[in-house]
């Protein structure tokens, strides 16, 4: 695909990459085929050929509006369209790249900014987000019907503390809400870690992935919860993790991308280029994972 990126923005890290990311696309339409948000709505413009055409206008001159923003807005980031791709467009890039410019071009609503800003005050907060389902256990016999079917029934479950000390070892991240919301999850992953012969090692200050700032283009807090999660999983990687599992995709996906995201940050580029490395789906662990 042809792109005639305006000077000022190809002159940028951010306008380069976008028209290698754009150069490769052929819009062939392969990609609709797994978009959920274009299934579901039948919109062009709601799936990832359409908005990759919304961000290359706006990266070309053309200015952003509300609608813009909207579309990209729905994007889930799950990148299944990456997956069907035959060019190999690195789609979930250029859609970091389209937020971020049309979060600059316009204003969002007073009650949209309050959202964004108590989701991203909360969720990866594991302490405050603990807190608040709690809250919300508390009075949801009173609830209406339409907001107590989204709060969880209370979950009582019995911790193992009777594991065997192993001598493969590796990192099982916890993330900001799976530990409230689903605790069951790990816990059955050490269980099964164990039998598999792996122990799992205790990090402490491991904190939100960053993906939820990251995609609300709340970058600073997102590279400060990066920053916080590569220096404290270091001294783990030292002592022998030959894997870092996450059992929660999009947490997953963005630890792969740590190396990306720090590409230009001499100080943290070699460690996250190791936590990208080392990152594994548990899906993809138990796979390749033999017993002792």
């Amino acid at each position: 695909m042809q792109a005639d990126i305006q000077e000022s923005i190809r002159e940028t890290s951010a306008g380069q990459e976008a028209e290698r990311i754009l150069r490769a696309c052929v819009h062939c339409g392969f990609c609709t085929a797994t978009c959920p948000t274009y299934r579901l709505l039948g919109d062009e413009l709601d799936g990832p050929r359409g908005r990759i055409y919304l961000i290359k206008s706006m990266l070309e001159g053309k200015p952003a509006t509300d609608t813009t923003r909207q579309h990209l807005d729905r994007c889930l980031t799950c990148r299944a369209c990456e997956t069907t791709c035959p060019s190999g467009v690195e789609y979930g890039k250029l859609l970091d790249i389209g937020r971020h410019f049309s979060e600059q071009q316009t204003k969002r609503s007073l009650a949209d900014r309050l959202f964004r800003f108590l989701l991203l005050q909360g969720l990866p907060y594991r302490r405050r987000f603990a807190a608040g389902l709690k809250l919300g256990q508390l009075f949801r016999p009173i609830l209406p019907a339409s907001l107590k079917r989204l709060v969880p029934r209370p979950q009582r479950i019995k911790a193992s503390n009777f594991f065997t000390e192993h001598s493969r070892k590796v990192v099982l991240m916890n993330g900001c809400v799976q530990p409230a919301l689903a605790p069951e999850i790990n816990q059955g992953v050490r269980k099964l870690l164990d039998k598999l012969g792996v122990t799992v090692i205790e990090v402490k200050g491991e904190q939100c992935c960053g993906a939820l700032s990251h995609h609300l283009n709340a970058t600073q807090q997102a590279h400060g919860f990066m920053r916080a999660n590569i220096d404290a999983l270091w001294p783990a990687i030292e002592s022998g993790a030959e894997a870092i599992i996450s059992t929660a995709s999009g947490c997953g996906v963005h630890l792969k991308d740590y190396a990306y995201q720090f590409r230009e940050d001499e100080k943290y580029f070699q460690k996250a280029q190791t936590i990208s490395s080392l990152t594994r789906d548990i899906s993809e662990y138990i796979r390749g994972c033999n017993p002792d």
